[in-house]
């Protein structure tokens, strides 16, 4: 499938990002900004965490009230409308309930795609603990597809996962658990290549892999692809498709990262211009 295909038609489709804010521009809001935009969407945010973060790590950390951010959300929603909608990182529980209730706004029929933000790349803790319990109560029931990597999924699920088997596994029992479609992503297990695996309840599972990228400028991925997958859906993509085509959009944004900063730097969003499906290699 093409991109114009993809991006046909005169009015974006409206993406609303919940998320925090990472200050260096890798990740959270501004990664999810510059993947709806590049993806023709319009982008609205409700920001629910400030954080002054870079490639190599987490310095501060300040969450939002949980009036603010419901405000934020009623306030896109209520005006400008919404077809799509991403949640990131959600710091504690006071946040969770307060979308929760933002979501109590929309229409049952538009997509959710919930990034279960746990830990940034440079290995910080970006929720508190009794906030999983919440966020899988509050918000997993309502989630259209729920997109964890392997220790988030190992961690929700309270056992060790190493391999691309054990993960299939998992993604079944979450999204039968939960009723929503499973993302899990591979790309922190030992295998060689990198494989996600799409599981829909009471249908089969599709693998998605491609060889790995020998990189360190990964920081922001998993935002990226949540948000690409959202804006995906919005312009009206079948899930499997808005998947596919999600991941080569982040993948082509890790090929052209521009090498900033001194860690796991930014991805290069600007730089994607095609989403037609690449030849496996």
């Amino acid at each position: 499938m093409s991109e114009e295909q993809v991006l046909a038609g005169n009015r974006p489709p409206r993406i609303l990002a919940i998320a925090g804010s990472d200050s260096s521009g890798g990740a959270g809001i501004q990664a999810d900004i510059k993947t709806i935009m590049m993806l023709g969407g319009y982008a609205m945010t409700a920001i629910t965490t400030v954080t002054a973060q870079n490639s190599v790590g987490v310095q501060a950390i300040a969450p939002m009230g949980g009036a603010i951010v419901r405000e934020q959300i009623a306030s896109c929603i209520n005006d400008i409308g919404v077809d799509a909608i991403k949640i990131g990182m959600l710091h504690d529980v006071e946040i969770i309930n307060a979308v929760a209730e933002g979501l109590e706004l929309i229409d049952s029929k538009v997509p959710v795609v919930l990034d279960p933000v746990m830990v940034a790349t440079s290995g910080a803790t970006l929720i508190a603990q009794d906030a999983i319990a919440a966020m899988r109560a509050a918000l997993f029931p309502r989630a259209t597809l729920i997109t964890p990597n392997l220790p988030e999924l190992a961690h929700l699920l309270e056992r060790s996962l190493t391999d691309s088997s054990q993960m299939a596994g998992a993604a079944e029992e979450l999204g039968d658990d939960t009723g929503a479609a499973i993302l899990a992503k591979g790309g922190h297990t030992g295998d060689a290549r990198v494989i996600d695996i799409l599981y829909v309840p009471d249908t089969r599972a599709v693998q998605f892999e491609h060889a790995r990228i020998d990189t360190q400028h990964t920081h922001g991925t998993g935002c990226t692809l949540s948000s690409a997958i959202a804006t995906l859906l919005g312009h009206g993509q079948p899930l499997v498709n808005a998947v596919r085509l999600g991941r080569n959009f982040v993948r082509h944004a890790i090929e052209n990262a521009p090498g900033y900063g001194f860690g796991n730097g930014p991805l290069g969003h600007q730089a994607v211009r095609a989403l037609s499906d690449p030849e496996e290699d």
